[in-house]
């Protein structure tokens, strides 16, 4: 889920902000999701039901807590998803020109999630079974790509620059935050995960481990072998690739797109239950919290989050898509972090013992304060976007409870 479309693309996006210092942004990422992963951990290893975030803050801060963080985590995952369509769409465009249009665009991007919508609808283990094998396509190509980039490195590319911008160091940060993100989402169907107390702060912290080496690693090679080329590069890995196997460029691009693809395919799993989620509580109309009766999936949660990145991605672009889901995502993630003390304080265990937090609330408030730092970097234009995203919610959460308030009346 995390490794998704994104590290095909950030490498030259943020070489472009902070040239050589890429890989040290990197790093400083990897140090602020560490006490978030082990928040997660904690929290996730406490509340078994599917809606991930969500079901946590509302467990440790009440519904109404639970709802404005839900509602923040759900336009996180689909700006960053329609983020990620763009960037497949982008990567795409480089094999056929034509998808640089808008009508082609739109098209592709209609035809991609219908078939992602027939694939979930079938039930989470289709779902789950997907995901594993595009991880697997994915996975591969990049690890060797790291290992095999070492013997392309040119030193004079690995230089710190004379002249840092530390200015730009927090919008890259909000991007590398982006990046990272991935971990709260496979969380979302944690009621059909079995014995989740064991099974997530594993994944959570292996995840995270896997996520950092990698993603360090091919910017440093990407870095060495390009130099001056990476910055802005719209396909950066498909580049380097082509730096070690002249000719394979075009093959890394269908990697890229095949990852991208996973991506979604990830987050309509999870996004769905969401929806599902704050349906079933009242916070959004029952129509979405109505399972089929033959894979008893989320059907109609799954379209209205499929129809809303559709729309996100025809309308806007990878970096401004992704700026404003890493911020929507710092929200998100003061709620999961304050909420892991929270439930540890009160003891709260849904199932088996749970992940303890070493030191009281020390790795929370770490977490809080290096979020904080992070999201007042964020520009007007990203605080305008995730508001208006908000108060959509909001209206439909006014509307949901009128009606309900109507047919009790009745």
């Amino acid at each position: 889920m995390t490794i998704g479309g994104a590290i095909f693309v950030l490498p030259g996006v943020l070489a472009s902000s902070v040239g050589a210092g890429a890989p040290l942004v990197l790093v400083l990422g990897a140090l602020v999701f560490i006490p978030i992963a082990l928040c997660f951990s904690a929290a996730g290893s406490r509340i078994s039901a599917s809606g991930g975030l969500y079901r946590y803050v509302r467990a440790a801060f009440g519904p109404f807590c639970g709802f404005l963080i839900g509602a923040i985590f759900w336009i996180s995952n689909a700006a960053a998803s329609g983020g990620m369509a763009a960037a497949l769409l982008d990567q795409m465009a480089l094999i056929w020109p034509m998808l640089r249009y808008p009508v082609p665009r739109a098209f592709m991007i209609l035809s991609a999630f219908s078939v992602l919508y027939a694939l979930n609808a079938r039930g989470i283990r289709a779902g789950a079974v997907a995901g594993i094998v595009l991880a697997t396509i994915k996975l591969l190509p990049l690890f060797l790509l790291a290992a095999l980039g070492c013997f392309h490195l040119h030193g004079a590319n690995l230089r710190w620059p004379a002249h840092f911008d530390w200015s730009a160091v927090g919008s890259a940060m909000v991007l590398v935050v982006f990046a990272y993100s991935g971990l709260e989402n496979a969380l979302a169907p944690s009621g059909e995960i079995h014995d989740p107390s064991k099974v997530v702060p594993l994944a959570t912290l292996t995840a995270i481990a896997t996520v950092v080496a990698l993603y360090v690693g091919l910017q440093m090679v990407a870095q060495g072998a390009l130099g001056g080329a990476l910055a802005g590069h719209p396909a950066p890995l498909a580049a380097l690739t082509e730096v070690i196997v002249p000719g394979a460029y075009d093959v890394l691009l269908v990697v890229a797109a095949i990852s991208m693809f996973g991506t979604l395919q990830g987050d309509l799993v999870g996004s769905s239950r969401l929806i599902y989620a704050l349906a079933q509580d009242g916070y959004l109309p029952h129509a979405l919290s109505k399972v089929s009766v033959t894979h008893r999936v989320p059907a109609l949660a799954l379209a209205a989050h499929a129809a809303a990145v559709s729309l996100l991605t025809i309308l806007g672009s990878f970096r401004g898509l992704a700026l404003m889901a890493g911020g929507a995502f710092c929200l998100v993630y003061l709620g999961c972090c304050a909420a892991a003390w929270q439930l540890q304080h009160l003891d709260v265990r849904e199932h088996g013992a749970p992940f303890v937090l070493r030191g009281g609330p020390a790795i929370p408030l770490i977490a809080c304060s290096i979020l904080i730092l992070i999201l007042a970097t964020l520009a007007r234009v990203e605080w305008q976007a995730i508001g208006l995203a908000m108060a959509f919610v909001m209206v439909l959460a006014g509307v949901a409870r009128w009606r309900r308030a109507a047919l009790e009346s009745a």
